[in-house]
């Protein structure tokens, strides 16, 4: 499935193949899936503006990878931009192979300008759908993808077999260039303007200008079902999707199935996704699928609609299509009741493994601050904190120096906890901004196989926000949320044990908190991180050094020869 005209040398693919070999255990099924991502700049035209940005093989959004569990997947990325670049598998477990983890200055150094990398990896134990990103800069605005995981061959899925699936990736648009933006913001320390659109692949929809070729449409037979994979790639926006006429079953999140449910809409965060089934139903017509932020804090949002048309066979582009009704902006019971709805399927085939006892227990904050700076418009610069530490990224990859034991580069010193509690959720607070800034990154150190239970506490410095907060390397169960402030006496007593969902990032809601668990049997260094891109770059992020284990298959694997240097 590789790009027509781009292949490896024979002597050079069958050497990483070899290696791969070594690297993975392989099933007799198993098969080696290639991919050449050429990351170029393109002249694209949305809402009558043409501007040049940077692409995957000219595609906008990028091509879509396909596998199936058990598969090993090599995916060559040549660098032809002006920017350096990493791509990040987003919710793939890398299993002792951060270095295919892709975040820049965590696994890796980034791709220099003319040069390549091959990302390296096998599917284990997983299936369904996640997605991939730039995740350097702003660069996700436009370097994006959907990943499908199909189940292994003869393997169904768990719940009724769609008559076909549409891929659905949410994103975000930008008229000028994003990272002329976001520079401009940094300089005058306040945050860039916001998205002038989102988008439904790529496409916003008719209810914005100069949209008649920019609107997706896919075609439906009256009778038969079909399976939406909806992710949500949009960088600072939490998102109602909503198919007008029809409800949706949601069957997955996260590449975890779910137990099923109905709903009219769901919510879905920045680096989320969601399979869902619909059946095609009702009197054949012309229906939109629309999709717009949830934001229950006054912030301001690009607050205008997304459209894309589910259209049935025969039914001319004459007719209007049906507008959905989609949750308020600022729905926030909505929100909640749709989160509590998402359970684990927990069945003999597809166990919840909850850990049921605790090694160590995290608190973390979420903090928005102010620190001094004498170049900026205001005297200070926007910052954003956990336990009131603001994350400053290292010159070279964290994992080397984890791997290679180079000193100086981190310490493992974050705290467990903030250094003075205070009344998170009360009113808002506006005095003593400044977040702590250290010119090396405080890292938290795990212990190998140990089970962590992580509480999220969202503060009230400056604004209460909701947050999806994204763990690379892992898959975590939300055990608990709830709005206010944790309750380390009862609110334990009310987590869901049994069947909480799965996944991979999690929103914390809006003045509220969320506790995650998760067993730490992936070594390595792996970041967590704000999803939402703003908060990202402002330093609301945290690395973890799972330290190795003692057994043959419990150590960080070797670099690869072409890991690119700093």
């Amino acid at each position: 499935m590789a790009k027509q005209g781009k292949t490896y040398s024979g002597s050079a693919f069958f050497f990483l193949a070899f290696i791969m070999m070594i690297m993975f255990s392989f099933t007799a099924e198993a098969a080696v899936k290639k991919y050449q991502f050429d990351v170029q700049v393109k002249n694209i035209s949305r809402l009558c503006h043409a501007k040049p940005i940077v692409t995957v093989n000219g595609m906008f959004p990028g091509p879509t990878i396909y596998a199936r569990e058990g598969d090993t997947v090599l995916i060559n990325v040549t660098n032809h931009a002006q920017y350096n670049m990493s791509i990040h598998w987003h919710g793939l477990k890398q299993f002792r192979n951060g270095w295919a983890d892709g975040p820049a200055y965590v696994t890796q150094c980034p791709i220099q300008t003319g040069n390549s990398y091959t990302y390296a990896f096998n599917v284990t134990g997983q299936r369904g759908t996640l997605w991939w990103h730039a995740h350097i800069l702003w660069l996700r605005a436009t370097v994006y993808g959907a990943i499908v995981l199909m189940p292994k061959e003869g393997t169904p899925y768990p719940f009724p077999q769609p008559t076909q699936e549409v891929n659905l990736v949410l994103g975000e648009w930008w008229n000028t260039d994003v990272e002329e933006l976001v520079n401009q913001g940094n300089k005058l320390g306040l945050p860039p303007n916001m998205s002038d659109a989102h988008t439904i692949n790529g496409k916003p929809g008719p209810l914005f200008p100069c949209s008649e070729k920019h609107t997706f449409v896919t075609e439906v037979e009256q009778g038969k079902s079909y399976l939406l994979r909806i992710v949500n790639a949009a960088l600072n926006d939490e998102l109602f999707f909503a198919l007008a006429g029809h409800n949706f079953t949601v069957v997955e999140i996260d590449a975890v199935y779910v137990k099923p449910f109905t709903t009219q809409a769901i919510l879905i965060a920045p680096g989320q996704t969601t399979n869902v089934l619909v059946q095609a139903d009702r009197v054949p017509g012309r229906y939109f699928m629309a999709a717009r932020p949830f934001q229950d804090v006054p912030i301001p949002v690009d607050n205008k609609t997304a459209t894309a048309i589910f259209q049935y066979k025969g039914i001319p582009n004459t007719v209007l299509p049906t507008m959905p009704q989609l949750p308020a902006s600022n729905d926030s019971s909505f929100a909640l009741s749709y989160n509590a709805k998402l359970k684990s399927l927990n069945s003999p085939q597809f166990p919840a493994n909850v850990p049921l006892s605790v090694d160590r227990h995290l608190f973390y904050t979420i903090g928005l601050g102010l620190n001094p700076c004498p170049t900026c418009l205001n005297g200070t610069r926007m910052t954003a904190s956990l336990n009131n530490i603001t994350f400053v990224m290292p010159k070279i990859g964290l994992l080397q120096a984890h791997y290679f034991n180079t000193k100086g580069v981190f310490k493992t010193d974050f705290p467990d906890r903030p250094a003075t509690p205070f009344n998170y959720t009360g009113a808002p607070l506006t005095a003593n901004l400044r977040t702590s800034l250290t010119p090396i990154p405080r890292l938290s150190k795990i212990a190998y196989n140990s089970t962590v239970e992580l509480v999220l506490q969202d503060t009230n410095l400056l604004s209460v926000e909701s947050h999806p907060f994204h763990l690379h390397g892992y898959n975590f169960f939300v055990v608990g949320t709830g709005v206010g402030n944790f309750d380390p006496a009862k609110d334990p007593a009310k987590y869901n044990l049994v069947d909480p969902p799965e996944r991979n990032t999690v929103g914390v809601p809006t003045g509220g908190w969320t506790a995650i668990r998760f067993r730490a049997d992936n070594p390595g260094v792996w970041f967590m991180h704000c999803h939402l891109e703003l908060h990202t770059g402002w330093g609301l992020k945290v690395a973890f050094v799972v330290e190795d284990g003692k057994g043959p298959n419990q150590s960080v694997l070797p670099p690869p020869k072409d890991l690119p240097p700093c």
